[in-house]
């Protein structure tokens, strides 16, 4: 009988010993489709690789994960994406899900849930760690009160623009990263700044980091 072709994942994460782990962890019953190191690429190479799930940190250099999962989810709302992440925070695994992900799991559980997570995907269900499911639902019981997210106050352009600040680009590095004029990378920043209610550039950059867009 032929071999049957393994399903092929793309793993993206800027820690190249972590990704090496990763692959062992899935090699048995996948197919590594190809390793991106930040959002920007991850975005990139899902649209030219076209795997069947992608393994995903949320905090990435250049575009952060949920980012990148929404401008992929505007492409092909069936991108099927596991967020492996070290931040238990039930705000950001909502998050992943009101964006569509597929599955949630803590970096220190990979070796036991990586690959249910993805099983699951595939199968078209939704896989939390355990570790914050509880919390979730009750987050998400009637009358819960949700406290405001400031950044959602900002566009996903915004966003962009405002983790590239905060690792440090000039404003004409970011115009040439995302494609856009200085001069509109600097009406971002400006936007930002209004509508967070910040009053200078390095405010900005506290509350970009603040906000877990960079490590």
């Amino acid at each position: 009988m032929p071999d049957v072709a393994k399903p092929r994942v793309l793993l993206a994460d800027d820690h190249r010993m972590f990704t090496e782990a990763l692959k062992a962890v899935l090699a048995d019953e996948f197919e590594l489709a190809g390793v991106a190191e930040d959002g920007r690429a991850m975005v990139k190479a899902a649209r030219e690789l076209r795997p069947d799930v992608i393994v995903a940190d949320i905090s990435m250099p250049v575009l952060n994960g949920l980012d990148a999962l929404a401008e992929l989810k505007e492409l092909d709302p069936n991108v099927r994406i596991v967020f492996l992440t070290m931040h238990r925070n039930v705000a950001y695994a909502r998050r992943a899900l009101e964006l569509g992900a597929a599955g949630f799991v803590l970096k220190h559980s990979a070796s036991d849930e990586l690959v249910m997570a993805v099983r699951a995907a595939l199968e078209g269900r939704t896989f939390v760690t355990p570790d914050l499911a509880a919390d979730l639902m009750r987050a998400a019981r009637p009358g819960t009160q949700r406290s405001a997210d400031p950044q959602q106050l900002l566009t996903s352009r915004q966003r962009e623009v405002l983790q590239l600040l905060a690792e440090g680009k000039s404003a004409k590095e970011i115009a040439a990263i995302v494609g856009l004029s200085t001069r509109t990378v600097e009406d971002h920043k400006y936007r930002m700044m209004d509508a967070l209610g910040i009053e200078n550039s390095a405010e900005l950059i506290h509350f970009a980091i603040k906000r877990g867009l960079i490590r």
